[in-house]
């Protein structure tokens, strides 16, 4: 499938979930390799969405399951959030709901997303994702480190990480979900190159395929990483946000 086609076929696949589950899509992207710009030849797409529910639901004492999963095939990966859901996760400062927002793929739900932004930024929690992606990033990091040979997907898992902190910590807020806005603001001019071959690798060889070490890239991970973990250790806790601007967020979508 190629991204056109997807464009195409995204919204009649939500459409049939909102009939077969009763609930209205809000909002709908692409997440993951395709939406950071690095897709190997045999990525898949996965789509994301928040949906919500008719209001009476809400009122039952029942609980429901708040996620909304298809099948996965060779093709995509299809699954969402119920809305309440969402905004829990936002009062959390969640870093995926965040990737999902940023999406520079959108499939539905441009209007949603400038309704929910001013709340992104709101309730979004430095302390938390940097010491998210601090804990990525080290993961990762071993993962690279763990043989004589590495997979360009890991090394591109770990330097996105690395370089999320970086953003995170200068500019206080999540970072963007393009790979290629974020590599241009924080990557030092002299390590591009062998990120580009990395890149170079990642998109044009299959999921699993091996590389060489690039030693530069290793020691700027070595380095970048254990000064972020003195950063994660160092940072005040914050003070817990409150929920009245979320309720009255949820409200107003229930309304709609």
């Amino acid at each position: 499938m190629t991204q056109g086609e997807m464009n195409q076929l995204v919204p009649l696949k939500l459409r049939e979930i909102e009939k077969s589950s009763s609930v209205t899509v809000l909002y709908a992207a692409e997440s993951g390799s395709r939406a950071w710009g690095v897709a190997s030849p045999d990525s898949d797409f996965d789509v994301r969405f928040i949906y919500r529910r008719p209001q009476t639901e809400y009122l039952k004492l029942e609980e429901k399951r708040d996620v909304i999963e298809s099948p996965i095939d060779a093709t995509w990966d299809v699954s969402g959030w119920d809305l309440s859901k969402a905004l829990r996760l936002l009062h959390n400062s969640n870093p995926g709901l965040y990737d999902w927002i940023g999406s520079p793929v959108c499939y539905y739900g441009e209007d949603f997303k400038r309704r929910i932004m001013p709340l992104m930024r709101a309730y979004f929690s430095k302390e938390r994702m940097l010491h998210y992606y601090h804990e990525i990033a080290s993961r990762h990091i071993r993962d690279v480190f763990d043989g004589d040979r590495v997979s360009p997907k890991k090394y591109f898992y770990a330097l996105r990480s690395v370089l999320s902190c970086i953003w995170i910590e200068r500019e206080n807020y999540a970072p963007p979900v393009l790979f290629s806005e974020l590599e241009e603001a924080v990557l030092p001019c002299l390590r591009k190159p062998s990120l580009e071959y990395i890149l170079e690798r990642k998109k044009n060889a299959p999921e699993k395929a091996k590389m060489e070490h690039v030693a530069d890239i290793d020691l700027f991970l070595r380095e970048e990483n254990e000064k972020i973990g003195c950063l994660v250790e160092e940072m005040p806790k914050e003070e817990k946000r409150d929920w009245d601007s979320l309720d009255a967020f949820f409200l107003s979508e229930l309304n709609r």
